[in-house]
């Protein structure tokens, strides 16, 4: 008997051996203590438990990978199990909140101030991951003075109806400072396009599923907010609703949360409660032109943006399409008091396309530069443009503003197990260093481009000339569409790089030519 059993646990151990040397790479080493104390014990036991292996050894068929096709058994369905043990250890390390689990029944309350992109999606994500979360924004119907302009990878992550998207741009018209035209787009499919939106209506749309998904959405004005006291102690949300609709006078009231998140944009109040630090900003204007229906007709799927020293000295001029009339704007940082100079050359320039139109609507807003200096204290963090997340040379904010809405209240439901626990200032760090980690070479690269490009109308006309080329819009459609860093053949940019240098010399030349002749 004794032999019998030396037998079974020798062949029972060589077994288990081989087997974990064969998935060791895909599941790392295991402990085998459990099934060493089982194999030690009587004969009987020592049998069934070869026999389970002989069972589980049937059922693989060897592969380069390793093997598959195991079929159901004590063993697997033990390995399983402590595989999901160390991966629910794995994961509850890495979630752990570093605040205290708040009382039963007690969720953990949020203010979301500012209801844009970046304050709608925060607070749905915060709704629906169970943290009792109020969206305060003063402006319901919001005509921002924005482009409008969203990525067509932003319509199926954030799941975007079609019908709050006013046109599919597949055509843009790059107009230099001499006027010459380069039509970029030839490298888009069929399926691709750039979604042109009123603000007004998407952001509409955001805030009512916000509130579809838990959000308390109150129609108000922060007005001033009261740090914490203490560790423990809440944030006291100063502000006046208008939710009586008939009167104009916001009542004073006060709201008390354990977070707050600052989306209320390049003015914010949030920012300056917690000594965010300034930012240099660029001035936005826009107006509403109506159109006649044949001119409107030939700016459909197009859109256009104008460079030069007369629409800007450091941005561009743009006419992009909407629901039935177009919208036309340029914007600053370092001239801001000309602003309406600005807007003057571009209506100038777009005239021909745009003659016999109607302005229906003003419009006038700072965008920052350039993130904040502090984008997060204690418990209260930025998100959108209050915390600067507009890129350069592109100015490019709403699918920034809602992106990072969103990872700032993913991190702070994971933080919170779902707002059971409080938060506290490493939590909301999470986010932005995931943030910082994803994007900043995005902002880096599009902040030297603009530097490199804008600072002249040589250079302008270099960059004008650099986008005709299939490469560079294939590029820069494809990085632009769906954010994500394009990997691109080393012949073509290295052809990239050659005929850069040879635009920069030329524009370098004109400039100089220029400037001897004045």
């Amino acid at each position: 008997h004794r032999s019998m059993h030396n037998c079974s646990t020798t062949r029972a151990r060589t077994t288990l051996a081989t087997h974990q040397r064969r998935i060791g790479a895909s599941q790392g080493s295991m402990k085998t203590t459990a099934m060493q104390k089982q194999l030690h014990g009587n004969g009987t036991r020592g049998k069934a438990s070869v026999s389970r292996l002989q069972q589980a050894t049937k059922g693989m068929r060897a592969t380069r990978s390793g093997f598959v096709g195991v079929q159901p058994n004590s063993w697997t369905t033990a390995t399983t199990a402590h595989n999901a043990t160390l991966r629910t250890r794995a994961t509850r390390v890495e979630v752990a909140a570093t605040g205290a689990k708040l009382p039963e029944g007690r969720k953990l309350r949020v203010a979301v101030i500012g209801g844009g992109p970046s304050g709608a999606c925060a607070a749905e994500t915060l709704a629906k991951g169970g943290v009792e979360t109020y969206l305060i924004e003063r402006k319901l119907d919001n005509c921002k003075p924005c482009g409008g302009a969203i990525p067509l990878c932003m319509v199926d992550e954030f799941d975007l109806p079609t019908d709050i998207i006013d046109r599919k741009v597949t055509k843009m018209k790059m107009i230099s400072p001499s006027n010459r035209e380069v039509d970029v787009g030839k490298t888009l499919s069929e399926k691709e396009y750039i979604g042109m939106c009123r603000r007004e209506v998407m952001d509409d749309f955001l805030r009512k599923r916000a509130d579809a998904m838990g959000a308390t959405v109150v129609n108000g004005l922060m007005t001033k907010l009261d740090l914490p006291t203490s560790k423990d102690a809440p944030y006291v949300v100063h502000y006046s609703d208008y939710s009586d609709k008939s009167s104009k006078v916001g009542k004073p009231s006060t709201l008390e949360v354990d977070v707050v998140i600052g989306a209320d944009g390049a003015n914010s109040r949030v920012a300056k409660a917690i000594d965010a630090g300034e930012y240099d900003y660029a001035i936005a204007f826009q107006e509403r032109i109506r159109i006649p229906d044949d001119k409107m007709e030939y700016y459909k799927n197009l859109a256009e943006m104008y460079v030069g020293d007369d629409v800007s000295p450091d941005f561009y001029g743009w006419v992009f399409p909407k629901y039935d009339h177009v919208a036309v704007g340029t914007g600053t940082v370092v001239n801001k008091t000309a602003i309406k100079d600005y807007q003057a050359a571009t209506r100038a320039r777009s005239s021909k396309r745009c003659e016999g139109g109607k302005i229906i609507r003003v419009e006038a807003h700072p965008i920052p530069e350039h993130p904040r200096p502090r984008r997060v204290k204690e418990r209260a963090t930025l998100v959108g443009d209050a915390a600067g997340y507009v890129t350069k040379c592109s100015g490019e904010g709403i699918y920034f503003a809602a992106k990072s809405g969103r990872m700032c209240a993913e991190a702070i439901v994971e933080k919170s197990r779902q707002g059971q626990y409080m938060v506290e200032e490493a939590d909301l760090r999470t986010y932005l260093d995931k943030w910082d980690k994803k994007y900043w070479a995005t902002y880096k690269v599009l902040d030297i481009l603009q530097k490199v490009f804008y600072r002249s109308n040589p250079a302008r006309e270099a960059f004008v000339e650099m986008c005709d080329d299939d490469y560079v819009q294939k590029m820069t459609f494809d990085s632009y569409l769906y954010k994500t860093v394009v990997p691109g053949n080393p012949m073509d940019d290295l052809k990239l790089a050659v005929n850069t240098i040879g635009s920069l010399v030329r524009s370098n030349a004109l400039r100089k030519a220029a400037a001897a002749k004045a």
